[in-house]
């Protein structure tokens, strides 16, 4: 398509007379011309029209409508201070939960850091223990013996959470003897 081609040549007759002019249409529609504004009868175009005369009435609830009344203005000033408290407690209660979602990450990081740090520390304990020598130890220095059959006593926990003990525990470490132990 060429574009900017010309259609065709008309002829208007326009409030100065007669004018030529040249429409060009670009691309494949041509627009719509606009219609010209119709004439008034009887009056010239240069001079402005004249208005009636506007009743009183009609004056007076134009102005009625145009005018705020007190109770309204009063009402307006109270709705736009509302609005302005109500953006005031957002803003800062927006920037509360900002400061504190701030706080909340850096303790996570903190928490990470201390439980990391503790994971290292029980590892390496974990790893320094030797249960042979803690054995050796238990049993040479302590005088601790192994357990033998019979040498343990089980008994039905009572109802309380602990256990009274009314006597000393004797030297050979056996309370009583079951009839199974007898040497």
């Amino acid at each position: 398509m060429a574009a900017g081609y010309r259609t065709y040549d008309q002829r208007t007759t326009g409030r100065r007379g007669n004018e030529r002019s040249q429409f060009y249409v670009y691309g494949n529609a041509v627009r719509q011309a606009e219609p010209l504004p119709k004439r008034m009868s009887g009056a010239h175009p240069e001079q402005p029209e004249q208005h009636r005369p506007m009743s009183r009435q009609v004056a007076k609830n134009r102005h009625r409508a145009k005018s705020i009344s007190p109770a309204y203005a009063v009402f307006l000033a109270v709705a736009a201070v509302c609005a302005v408290m109500v953006c005031m407690v957002y803003l800062s209660l927006q920037s509360e939960v900002v400061s504190r979602s701030e706080k909340v990450t850096a303790m996570q990081e903190q928490l990470a850091d201390l439980t990391e740090a503790n994971d290292t520390a029980y590892n390496a304990a974990a790893d320094s223990v030797n249960l042979v020598t803690v054995r050796d130890r238990a049993m040479n220095e302590l005088g601790m013996v192994p357990e033998n059959e019979g040498a343990v006593v089980e008994y039905d926990r009572p109802s309380e959470e602990y256990v009274k003990q009314y006597s000393d525990i004797p030297e050979s470490g056996v309370l009583a003897k079951s009839s199974d132990a007898s040497e």
